[in-house]
């Protein structure tokens, strides 16, 4: 008896699947889906084509969304705006190859859309090459962190103190408070010296020769003491003095020590020379510079 039922009610489904399919309002909805509208002559689009491109962009929408707040979450909250704005780039270039690939799966011929701009996209991009590989550079030090400001930087034997990120360039200080202007794009092609990476403190150092036959333990005690007294080095870690080498006209020593900004290391430095050298005069411990002796030959015409 159920299996009867179920016979009859099959075949109810089926004359009325098959009713609605031949009825008028079906067939004017059909029409209207693959009703195309001819964009130019060789550009033709349906509406269930269009009605497919928008639910594609919806979901990729919602995907890259997302995918930003994956990438976003460790970035520091002063910087997402930054990363935002160049996010927006990304995402309509995005839209634009998801929007593309959409029209070429649905049977849209795309060719004469890259023919006509494939010239102006090569010509775009030979132009603002520089200029991508700057912003893209400045993403990298956004997501991985390996800058930040009031980091003190050196590159290409200019030395600044990082005053801010931008998504094409970063502008640093120097200690003459000469603003330094550095295409982001530098940090991928140059070596970057961080000073500050690992901290503010930062090992410095200085190098003294003194003439041979001088009491070397003594030299070591002036270099410490002189050290101690300096009042921008730290007494931990101590200064250290190394004995580098038998040179040819002296014997050299380097005054190793602890700086709490290396930024402004010149001028500690400057400032152990001169007390190195006054006591030096008073111990009478000279500094020898290098000398040559010419030996003058002359020949009996």
């Amino acid at each position: 008896m159920v299996k009867i039922l179920s016979i009859y009610l099959f075949q109810d489904l089926k004359e009325l699947g098959e009713t609605i399919s031949e009825s008028n309002f079906w067939k004017k909805f059909s029409d209207f889906l693959h009703l195309h509208i001819d964009l130019t002559k060789d550009i033709s689009i349906s509406i269930l084509d269009l009605l497919i491109l928008i639910t594609v962009i919806c979901i990729t929408s919602w995907a890259l969304k997302i995918i930003y707040r994956i990438i976003t979450r460790k970035i520091p909250e002063q910087d997402k705006g930054k990363f935002k704005v160049v996010y927006g780039y990304f995402r309509w270039l995005i839209y634009v190859a998801i929007f593309l690939i959409t029209l070429d799966s649905v049977g849209v011929n795309v060719t004469a859309i890259f023919a006509a701009s494939a010239a102006l996209l090569i010509g775009i991009g030979l132009a603002l090459q520089t200029l991508f590989q700057d912003i893209i550079s400045g993403v990298f030090i956004l997501i991985d962190q390996s800058l930040h400001v009031g980091d003190i930087i050196e590159l290409d034997g200019k030395v600044g103190r990082v005053e801010e990120i931008k998504l094409r360039t970063t502008r640093a200080v120097t200690i003459d408070n000469k603003v330094l202007i550095i295409p982001n794009h530098l940090y991928l092609t140059k070596i970057l010296y961080n000073w500050t990476q690992n901290g503010s403190l930062t090992r410095e150092s200085i190098d003294v020769g003194v003439a041979y036959g001088t009491d070397v333990e003594l030299v070591k005690q002036i270099l410490i003491d002189v050290a101690n007294k300096h009042e921008s080095i730290l007494k931990d870690p101590e200064p250290l003095v190394l004995f580098t080498d038998f040179g040819e006209s002296s014997l050299n020593f380097k005054l190793v020590f602890t700086l709490n900004d290396s930024f402004i290391a010149t001028i500690p430095k400057s400032d152990l020379r001169f007390e190195i050298d006054k006591v030096f005069r008073e111990n009478e411990i000279s500094i020898p510079f290098p000398q040559r002796d010419i030996h003058i030959i002359e020949k009996n015409k």
